[in-house]
């Protein structure tokens, strides 16, 4: 048994505090709201983000960031990626010399173009070892035991071993990987993809145009990873197909919502003042063309959603554009 951390009490960090808590850990879980913590400790569930799941005995809700982290051995950052920094920053102090951190946020820093376990390793240098966590999971169906697969990927070979054992259970099985870059760039770039495939949902183009999006989806995933230093057999797997699928097909992914709403005329600041949880996607957009420009990477359905994302070009153009592109061979 092992004390474990969990910063962020969105769905995915209380799904994470809820099956850790179920495999017999000891686990606190940070929320940066007081009153919502209130709320979680008097109910023994999350009212906000999934209020069907009922707290194990083993998970503390707290706002206490010092009291979350105090003798964790491990600790799971699940916030949103744009508050990553700050976050990690006030956790410094507090953070038990050595211990694991693990990401389970999937976005790119604005500005910095950082991957988030490169943000986590800049502003936790206590840390003892840094893995990330990801693939296709939904985290109500990972809350109520439904069988989940995802991936961890460290340089350490040894941090992978660790984090199987500790996170099995007989509804979630872990496959290990040393390509850091393959998994994070997979699990960011895919939101961006989902809002599409939302927006093929959206305008009714049927299941021969979601089929063609999500393949060159992965096409485009896979060219900016691999350019990035990550292996292309990582993008076929979990973290990259799976996580892809998943996001786009799904009717509890954000991000293809959001795709959805845009489709149907909505703005998007409507859409997104309207949900609770963060459409990672939205702010990846930008960033992952900044990358395709550092790399010299062709990302044709990104440019397009940013265009639509920004205002700049309505749905059935950018699907127009999309489509009327220079056609080419496919392995190019």
């Amino acid at each position: 048994m092992e004390r474990v951390a969990v910063i962020g009490s969105g769905s995915w960090g209380t799904a994470l505090a809820a099956h850790l808590a179920s495999a017999h850990h000891q686990v606190r879980m940070w929320a940066r709201d007081a009153a919502l913590v209130e709320q979680m400790q008097a109910r023994r569930a999350n009212p906000v983000y999934l209020p069907e799941i009922t707290f194990p005995a083993g998970l503390e809700p707290t706002a206490d960031l010092r009291e979350a982290l105090e003798e964790a051995s491990v600790v799971i950052v699940a916030v949103p990626s744009h508050g990553v920094r700050a976050v990690a920053h006030a956790m410094h102090e507090h953070l038990q010399a050595g211990a694991l951190v693990v990401s389970a946020v999937k976005g790119i820093e604005a500005g910095s173009l950082l991957r988030m376990s490169e943000v986590l390793m800049a502003e936790l240098p206590r840390a003892g070892e840094f893995a990330v966590l990801s693939g296709p999971s939904f985290a109500l169906e990972l809350a109520r035991q439904q069988p989940t697969a995802v991936v961890i990927a460290s340089a350490s070979a040894a941090t992978v071993e660790h984090v199987q054992a500790e996170f099995r259970a007989p509804w979630l099985r872990l496959y290990g990987t040393a390509d850091v870059v393959g998994v994070e760039m997979g699990g960011a770039l895919k939101n961006t993809i989902a809002i599409a495939a939302g927006v093929v949902e959206g305008l009714g183009q049927g299941h021969n145009a979601l089929a063609a999006l999500i393949t060159r989806g992965l096409a485009e995933v896979t060219r900016l990873a691999v350019a990035m230093g990550g292996q292309r057999e990582t993008l076929a797997g979990l973290a990259g197909l799976g996580d892809l699928v998943l996001t786009c097909t799904g009717g509890l992914s954000r991000n293809r919502y959001v795709g959805v709403e845009l489709a149907r005329g909505r703005r998007l600041d409507e859409v997104l003042g309207s949900m609770k949880m963060v459409a990672e996607g939205v702010r990846t957009t930008e960033a992952a063309l900044a990358l395709g420009a550092r790399h010299r990477v062709e990302l044709p359905i990104t440019e397009q959603m940013a265009e639509v994302l920004s205002g700049r070009k309505d749905v059935p153009a950018a699907l127009r554009d999309l489509m009327g592109r220079r056609q080419k061979p496919e392995h190019t």
